[in-house]
């Protein structure tokens, strides 16, 4: 069960890039490479699961997961491939626990990977030594295997990080990679271009591939992820089988605009008995004949003239919702849903189904992880079991112009944004549309909810 864990020191020190360039050639040797990605996020797992060769990258959450669903799912996706890797998030100590509780030192030690400590160099030289002492004298627990420096200025750069790093420390220094802006993945207010709307998705993989091997000792980080102390996968897990119920029809909008939904959130979808029928906002001229329909995250900000400009999709979806049928919505599907959406001077009308208008601002309006209560308007069926709370997580540099005052919502916000920071999830007809993202982990079980929904309308 080779594994490994790729973190680094701060966000944006180049962690995607380089995972990006290890699976990919990871893949071309003919390994069997699992993605993960630590914590909420929907972009950079799109771009780790093409690099992968089409293998889906599934997220490993503290906040919404327990902990012995981390395990489980982590021990069950790696049986199935030859090695596994994981990109972290923000740096490997941070935590909002003065413990460090849910950290990426903390899931490394979880998981028994070795970890790749990637650092940003740029402008630094031999100060690099105390970080680097610092780093493994701060958690002794924890196994940093080895470093790889990224945005290296040059020949001589490297040359002195390289001494300093090997005359101060016993950390193997795994390569230096320079900086080049032919390999950076175009970002914008929410991060990386998302690989679903990137032209040239495939060439900019290689590319990163090529310069990654050119600078990266990959036999090596190969062998320390051969090395990776066993796991304990030893305990029986109970099968993900098919749930009872009718089958259902349910249209998933899926193009270049929305595109963020969970791996394992679709996979229960599935076995809830839904067949999943994709549609584009974009490029088709109506809904297909489904039973029930969801609008996931995206961006439509970014082709809103394209979304106006197919009027047919957008009275398909309306009539749809009008005439009773179940639907549910997140973030960029709740703002396609509004009447109006607001870029700086631009305007463009969108379904109309909420009376409401959106805008986007220049900084996030909702942001980071969200604890929501059920209320007794709550419309699908009752959880299973009693969940208290529910775990989920925003990001939205949107916001409703005007909320309206007879508004009923699914959730009580006790932390988070949501639409006017005490509510999210707004209920009209069957329709739910919230700013949260939901996860099917943690006992909510959302899919067959949503699905014996739609099957309680038909």
């Amino acid at each position: 069960m080779a594994h490994l864990y790729l973190a680094a020191t701060q966000k944006s020190s180049g962690k995607t890039t380089l995972s990006i360039g290890l699976m990919r050639e990871f893949a071309r040797r003919g390994q069997h490479v699992q993605p993960f990605k630590k914590g909420p996020d929907y972009i950079d797992p799109l771009w780790l699961a093409r690099a992968s060769g089409g293998r889906t990258c599934h997220n490993l959450d503290y906040h919404t997961m327990a902990v012995e669903e981390i395990q489980a799912d982590f021990c069950r996706l790696l049986e199935a491939s030859t090695i596994g890797v994981v990109e972290g998030n923000v740096g490997l100590f941070d935590s909002p626990s003065v413990d460090g509780a849910g950290s990426n030192a903390e899931l490394a030690k979880l998981l028994c990977a070795p970890v790749l400590l990637v650092i940003n160099a740029q402008g630094m030289g031999r100060g690099i030594v105390p970080l680097l002492l610092g780093y493994q004298a701060f958690d002794p627990d924890l196994k940093i295997s080895g470093v790889i420096l990224n945005k290296v200025g040059g020949t001589r750069h490297e040359t002195n990080l390289r001494r300093a790093i090997e005359h101060y420390t016993d950390l193997p220094l795994l390569g230096a990679v320079a900086r080049d802006a032919t390999v950076a993945i175009e970002e914008r207010h929410l991060g990386l271009i998302p690989s679903n709307e990137a032209p040239a998705v495939e060439a900019t993989i290689e590319s990163i591939r090529r310069a990654v091997t050119a600078s990266v000792d990959v036999d090596r980080v190969l062998a320390i992820a051969e090395q990776a102390p066993a796991l304990d996968c030893r305990r029986p897990q109970p099968p993900l089988q098919q749930q009872a119920g009718s089958p259902v029809r349910i249209g998933i909008a899926r193009d270049e605009v929305f595109g963020f939904y969970y791996p394992d959130d679709l996979a229960g979808l599935q076995r809830a008995g839904a067949e999943l029928v994709p549609f584009s906002p974009l490029a088709d001229a109506s809904l297909p004949a489904v039973d029930g329909l969801i609008l996931g995250g995206g961006f439509p900000e970014s082709r809103m003239q394209e979304l106006e400009a197919n009027r047919t999709m957008r009275q398909s979806i309306a009539a749809f919702i009008a005439d009773g049928g179940v639907a549910y919505a997140e973030c960029g599907g709740l703002m396609y849903l509004c009447e109006q959406l607001h870029w700086g001077r631009e305007s463009r009308q969108m379904c109309g189904v909420l009376n409401a208008e959106v805008a986007m601002h220049p900084r996030p309006q909702g942001r980071g992880y969200v604890r929501l209560r059920e209320t007794d308007a709550f419309p699908w069926p009752r959880a299973p079991v009693d969940v208290r709370e529910i775990c989920a997580h925003e990001f939205h540099h949107s916001a409703i112009v005007a909320p309206r005052a007879d508004w009923r919502f699914a959730f009580d916000v006790l932390r988070g944004s949501g639409i006017d920071g005490q509510h999210d999830g707004i209920i009209q007809q069957n329709l739910l549309a919230s700013y949260a993202h939901l996860r099917d982990v943690g006992g909510v079980n959302w899919t067959r909810r949503f699905v014996d929904r739609v099957r309680s309308v038909l």
